[in-house]
């Protein structure tokens, strides 16, 4: 009796390890779908870009945003939300779920609104998570062939002999275009007539036109202009010759009071302050592997860009650097908002 009392209980020991057993492999087969389920991203991820289409950021952006779409796996949709120096746009990533579904495209806009607008409706570094820097964009300055100057000598020496009467186009007050120009007019003393735009295609619609004479303008969205010889290339911002305008010299070159001059945008991505750190290693990991890619490098250099991919931490560091060297640079101009 013992015996048979002992062997039952063994078997419904058994059978409840067995019971258990299965149990468990159903929790970790249900905890793998959550997982699943959760990854990210399992959904489409928004880009919002703080500038009208047609641009430099625009065309980098989209270049990009396809390359996430198939590495990714969810589409990654470009949202212009231009206007009020990028503080527009911007300000939708500050307020957006940390979750890494809305990112945001900035430039050196970014590191330039905190002295410009001391009432931003966001802090430009509590409430953003660096994710990486993607690019470096030199400025050249054009004109319109009617001006009928062929060199930044021949620029400068006209607008100091009809002072005023020489206008530019930026894609607004408080911008690198602007600032670009209004430092070439303070190292050489003269006095061109700045003319806002709300983005850097109609700007340099009307530079095309003849409507406005001048602009300081990414490299990639006039390079068909001066290839078309609607548009001479007088200079290069940065400090020395570029590639992709082997032709044209820098401002440096062009005098002595001009030898320090070297002014070169960027464009990075941010992501809402407290977006998750593996998250935020993703977005770095996928934007680097597709910045490598050699159609994209081969796309960029043809734009004149240069691919510059970093850590969220050196893209930090940057940017703390920019935003001094940049508020510096304000205050020597003495820009002004409107």
């Amino acid at each position: 009796m013992n015996t048979q009392l002992h062997q039952h209980a063994r078997r419904r020991s058994v059978a409840l390890v067995a019971k258990l057993g299965l149990a468990a492999v159903g929790l970790s087969v249900a905890s793998v779908a959550a997982l699943a389920q959760t990854a990210y991203p399992n959904r489409p991820i928004r880009l919002v870009l703080p500038y009208p289409p047609g641009g430099g950021t625009d065309i980098v952006a989209r270049l990009l945003s396809q390359k996430l779409t198939q590495s990714m796996g969810q589409p990654v949709i470009v949202d212009n939300k231009p206007g009020a120096s990028t503080i527009i746009g911007t300000d939708q990533v500050a307020k957006a779920a940390p979750d890494g579904y809305t990112i945001g495209l900035i430039t050196d806009s970014h590191a330039i609104n905190p002295t410009f607008f001391p009432k931003l409706p966001y802090d430009s570094v509590k409430d953003f998570t660096p994710v990486t820097q993607l690019v470096q964009v030199p400025l050249v300055l054009v004109v319109n062939p009617a001006l009928n100057v062929k060199t930044l000598p021949e620029f400068i020496s006209l607008a100091k002999k009809s002072p005023g009467k020489i206008n530019y186009a930026s894609i607004g007050n408080g911008t690198p275009h602007q600032l670009a120009m209004e430092w070439l007019k303070s190292l050489t003393g003269i006095y061109v007539t700045h003319i806002p735009y709300r983005g850097v295609g109609p700007a340099l619609t009307d530079v095309v036109s003849g409507q406005v004479d001048a602009m300081f303008t990414g490299t990639s969205t006039a390079a068909p202009y001066v290839r078309q010889g609607r548009l001479v290339a007088l200079a290069m911002s940065s400090g020395k010759r570029q590639p992709s305008y082997p032709d044209t010299p820098a401002v440096a070159e062009a005098g002595h009071a001009l030898k320090n001059f070297d002014f070169t945008s960027w464009y990075g991505i941010v992501a809402p302050a407290g977006t998750p750190r593996d998250i935020v290693m993703k977005l770095n990991r996928e934007l680097t592997a597709a910045l490598d890619q050699p159609d994209v490098r081969e796309r960029l250099s043809s734009l004149g860009v240069i691919g510059s991919p970093s850590s969220p931490e050196q893209f930090s560091t940057f940017l703390r650097k920019e935003s001094e060297t940049l508020a510096d640079l304000v205050r020597r101009t003495g820009v002004k908002p409107d």
